[in-house]
């Protein structure tokens, strides 16, 4: 039986009550399983909501107060607490599956990976058109190089918690602008770490009014993008003619599928994530978005 540390980041959101429901619904196979909340607001406002959750986790529930408005700050809360064989990281405006948790671990031990994604899939809510359901632009699966998983994020994800990997921490000059999470895998990778994807551990993330837009989805490219030019290796300048020619490429898909609703916007998106690889190559500084008010 192996032991295991399910670790939860939240900022001023309600749906966390969700969330902790879900994973007091877990099976966890006889395993050794720890829930660590670790609330990155100002003042502690999240610890009445984990408290009047307790008598209803089938787990150890720890609460921390990791402040302020840094996820990386909370992140390296929940690696500094943990102990067990395995750490688990999940967002807190997500729900898991019943089977989430024993299929990542399946998945670990079957190809010995350090690290195994699962997919998380968006929930839209009826008012969301019909371009967005069927382009399906708020699920989050691996991104696959030459057969290879270089990078992973922290909103389903299993690692095994053993040196040297332990001291990996997330660089919190990221904490407010994002790609924390793209830069904490990289160096995993660079340790010699592998990640694995296990299809069926699936979390469950509703889209809420204010995601469910283009100008949303724009943004986040955006910021994807400056995250992977951020973390580019070799001559930035070098690299810029190679990312033109995608930009254009892109744009000139945009105008071949104007007709598509779906492929059109596609295309869009993957203009701005080159175009958000561009201006991190420039040196535009990255936005910060995370650490504004949340809603349920």
């Amino acid at each position: 039986m192996a032991s295991i540390d399910i670790c939860i980041c939240t900022f001023r959101r309600p749906f966390l009550t969700e969330t902790l429901r879900s994973v007091a619904r877990l099976d966890a196979g006889g395993h050794d399983v720890r829930v660590i909340v670790a609330d990155n607001d100002e003042t502690p406002s999240a610890r009445k909501r984990v408290q009047g959750m307790l008598d209803e986790m089938p787990f150890a529930t720890t609460y921390l107060h990791a402040p302020a408005a840094n996820i990386c700050i909370a992140r390296n809360a929940c690696l500094d607490a943990a102990s067990g064989d395995f750490l688990a990281f999940i967002d807190d405006d997500e729900t898991v599956s019943e089977g989430w948790l024993l299929a990542l671990l399946d998945k670990a031990r079957s190809e010995k990976a350090s690290a195994v994604l699962g997919p998380v899939r968006a929930i839209y809510p009826p008012e969301a058109p019909d371009w967005m359901t069927e382009g399906d632009f708020h699920s989050t699966l691996p991104v696959y190089v030459n057969g290879t998983i270089r990078t992973g994020y922290t909103c389903n994800v299993l690692m095994r918690w053993h040196a040297p990997l332990r001291g990996l921490r997330f660089d919190t000059r990221l904490g407010r602008s994002g790609g924390e999470d793209t830069d904490f895998f990289y160096r995993l990778r660079a340790m010699g770490g592998t990640i694995a994807y296990a299809p069926d551990a699936v979390v469950a993330e509703p889209v809420t009014a204010q995601r469910a837009t283009m100008a949303w989805l724009v943004q986040r490219r955006l910021r994807f993008g400056q995250t992977h030019g951020m973390l580019m290796s070799g001559s930035r300048f070098r690299a810029m003619p190679k990312v033109a020619a995608k930009i254009a490429y892109c744009g000139a898909m945009t105008g071949l599928t104007v007709l598509s609703p779906v492929a059109r916007r596609r295309n869009w998106l993957r203009a701005m994530l080159h175009i958000g690889v561009a201006s991190s190559l420039l040196g535009h500084r990255t936005a910060e978005h995370y650490g504004q008010p949340t809603a349920s």
